[in-house]
């Protein structure tokens, strides 16, 4: 039976053209990816497989079926887990696991056998004990998404669409859904996946469609499948290496302290630890799910509070001062981007230069108590020129951007404050790898020009080559700090998991 196969497909939305000529041949039994930049297509050609957006042009057909509707597309056996996570919070984790459940003896089935399957499946998939009566607001943005991938295979699919849905895992939790994902191909299944890791596709895609502009420019074999040929294709060779970040080491070393941290704990029973940050510095951080990397961060800006120890900077006078606030870090010019975009990031009623100005309006305002909107609005132009953000006009809302595109107008936002320090929690998550070897760049400049810059990522590739040091969380405590010239993926993994490479040489005062 024919899988999926989409040619010369076109959607637009008013004047923005979305897909322009997108075609796909994926078959079954394969992991196919479909591959772009921020703004090309692919979670629209992915909603348009799953029924929910029509094509204004071109022919769809899954299983030798054309989807009429999202539900005539699950009757089709097809699963699509969507890049903004569609989670009712207030209900439990059981409850959004079986919704959308509409068969006979599913219906039949009571909250305790729904508690049950709900338990043994997530246990199965991400290998962690979750209540399933917790309510989903109460859980962390990783956890989410592994109720979401249940919600999906739950119904064992003969079409799994992906879209950025590892963009939320470690690397253990990723394979872990690679696992799942190779079981579903083996069987026979189809599965499409939408993401920008690259290490993700050379180890999972037999395939690969590549978009550019709402237009397929190629398609890729398994062999085929490297950066250099996928970077060739997305970007038409404007693409270039990212470099060494930050200033020299002997400089770091005589460089002023912006950030401090004194017998900082994160929860009770955990080991404390002390943290500094330089002029110059970019921290990579990182860690397994759970390991106390992401409450480290939003300590940092004042988003939660520690179990024990203070954070301490300077403010624009170079005087000391406690962070134990978003307001504190602000004044102490501290930048934060938070890894939940959708949450904590936009506020999706109001517009794009709105979401853009909203944090920026007293370092615009003049005498008289009026905002500059003249001096507003070109900050804003030059972090879209600067960022390559793709959006239409700038009075309609952020919603209508791509998520990848969102997130870049969250990363300008915290540009254009101005900040000594920027704390990044996971900011190229859903974003494309043009991009992100742009906001290296960026941040590399940043550094070299006397700031500072605390950048956690799930992508420990994104690391190589960029951060000065890794600090490595485990147990909800600083681990582990790799000077640059020790960074590798194979000590990464040792610090992750507990055990020391005995070739690191790495140890906290040495990084510092």
């Amino acid at each position: 039976m024919d899988g999926i196969r989409v040619e010369n497909v076109k959607k637009s939305f008013g004047e923005t053209h979305a897909l322009t000529n997108a075609s796909l041949a994926a078959a079954m039994g394969e992991v196919h990816a479909i591959v772009g930049e921020n703004g090309s297509g692919k979670s629209t050609l992915a909603k348009i497989i799953s029924g929910v957006l029509t094509p204004d042009a071109g022919s769809v057909t899954v299983l030798g079926d054309a989807p009429r509707d999202p539900g005539h597309s699950r009757q089709l056996g097809v699963a699509t887990i969507f890049q903004e996570m569609m989670l009712a919070e207030e209900l439990s984790v059981a409850e959004n696991v079986f919704a959308g459940a509409d068969g006979f003896l599913l219906k039949k089935m009571s909250s305790g056998a729904k508690n049950l399957a709900t338990k043994a499946l997530i246990e199965r998939l991400s290998g962690q004990q979750m209540d399933p009566t917790t309510k989903v607001a109460d859980l962390p943005l990783h956890l989410k998404q592994w109720i979401v991938l249940a919600r999906a295979i739950r119904t064992e699919p003969r079409v799994l669409i992906l879209d950025e849905s590892s963009a939320a895992l470690d690397l253990a939790a990723t394979e872990r859904l690679h696992h799942e994902i190779r079981r579903l191909r083996d069987r026979g299944a189809c599965v499409l996946i939408v993401t920008h890791r690259i290490a993700e596709l050379v180890k999972i895609a037999d395939k690969a469609t590549v978009l550019r502009d709402g237009e397929t420019v190629g398609t890729l074999s398994k062999s085929e499948i490297t950066e250099k040929n996928l970077l060739r294709l997305l970007s038409a060779g404007k693409v270039q290496s990212v470099e060494q970040a930050g200033s020299s080491q002997a400089a770091r070393a005589q460089a002023q302290t912006l950030l401090h941290c004194d017998g900082f704990q994160l929860a009770s029973g955990t080991a404390a630890f002390d943290f500094s940050l330089r002029e110059g510095e970019i921290v990579g951080v990182t860690g397994l799910d759970g390991a106390g990397q992401t409450e480290f961060v939003r300590a940092l800006v004042g988003v939660d509070q520690p179990f024990a120890g203070v954070v301490e900077a300077r403010n624009a006078e170079g005087e000391p001062v406690l962070i134990s606030s978003v307001k504190d870090a602000y004044e102490a010019r501290i930048s934060y981007v938070s890894g939940d975009r959708k949450k904590e990031g936009i506020f999706p009623a109001l517009s794009t230069f709105e979401n853009f100005g909203i944090a920026l309006y007293a370092r615009h305002r003049q005498k008289n108590g009026l905002i500059d909107a003249k001096s507003l609005r070109k900050s804003f132009l030059d972090e879209v020129a600067r960022l390559g953000i793709k959006l239409g006009a700038a009075g309609n809302r952020i919603t209508s951007l791509s998520g990848g595109n969102q997130q870049k107008i969250l990363i300008a936002r915290a540009f254009a404050s101005e900040p000594k320090v920027i704390v990044l929690n996971d900011p190229a998550r859903g974003v494309d790898i043009g991009t992100k070897q742009e906001l290296y760049r960026q941040l590399s400049a940043f550094a070299d020009g006397g700031g500072a810059v605390i950048y956690l990522t799930t992508e420990i590739e994104e690391l190589f080559g960029f951060a000065t040091r890794v600090d490595v969380f485990a147990k909800s405590s600083l681990s582990e700090s790799l000077p640059s010239r020790n960074v590798s993926e194979e000590t990464l993994l040792y610090a992750m998991f507990g055990s020391r490479n005995s070739n690191a040489e790495t140890t906290t005062e040495e990084a510092a």
